[in-house]
């Protein structure tokens, strides 16, 4: 009996390249998903439907819906902290420039436009009933808040560290609430609106600063 010859197996790294357009196919899916069915509707058969891909392909990659949730969450603040460590390079050493950097960062339109913040607030809303939207919110949230804190730490000065403490909390619950409002309520706001307001409340919690906010 003749023997039959295995089929050629692909390369590795083809393999692995094709595994990660698989998973970015069904992340950007996830995130069309809940903007068209919200959360709790989207299933990794809407999911797959959304990909053009097979329900088998979405379970052999992500196993479960919580499973492929929370790395989609996890995606979502995987671009936010990219998006806002850029900003900061780029704003070099000066901690005036890189408050101002952080808090247009906050605005992007990559970042913050009316879809992705269904999405956001759509996470946000379930952390309290699904402990792994909340354990990814905080490894991420603390990172920033950390960064934030620090540059008024900087901007405060050596001998007032409670100050910058405490500016650094105050402007991350403003951007938060102009995040809120844009989304719930978008006609009364725009994001540079939310910007120009935001450096102004940076101006009244550093007036030393405010020559060159303003």
């Amino acid at each position: 009996m003749a023997k039959t010859e295995d089929a050629p197996k692909r390369p590795r790294k083809e393999r692995k390249d094709n595994a990660d357009k698989r998973r970015r196919q069904l992340l950007d899916a996830t995130q069309r998903s809940i903007v068209a069915n919200g959360l709790a509707k989207t299933t990794l058969a809407t999911v797959a439907n959304e990909a053009g891909l097979s329900q088998g392909v979405a379970v052999f990659y992500y196993k479960s819906k919580n499973g492929l949730l929370a790395e989609a969450l996890r995606d979502l603040y995987d671009r936010y902290e990219r998006n806002w460590r850029d900003a900061l390079a780029k704003a070099g050493p000066d901690p005036l420039n890189q408050l101002l950097a952080m808090i247009e960062a906050d605005f992007a339109p990559s970042i913050c436009n009316p879809e992705l913040l269904s999405i956001w607030f759509a996470f946000w809303g379930e952390q309290k009933f699904t402990p792994q939207y909340a354990e990814v919110s905080a490894e991420f949230e603390v990172r920033r808040s950390a960064a934030i804190t620090g540059i008024c730490q900087k901007l405060a000065g050596t001998d007032n560290a409670e100050r910058g403490d405490q500016a650094g909390e105050w402007i991350d619950t403003l951007t938060d609430g102009f995040w809120q409002k844009l989304h719930l309520f978008p006609g009364s706001l725009d994001t540079a609106r939310a910007i120009a307001q935001s450096k102004q409340f940076a101006a009244e919690l550093f007036p030393e600063h405010a020559g060159r906010i303003r």
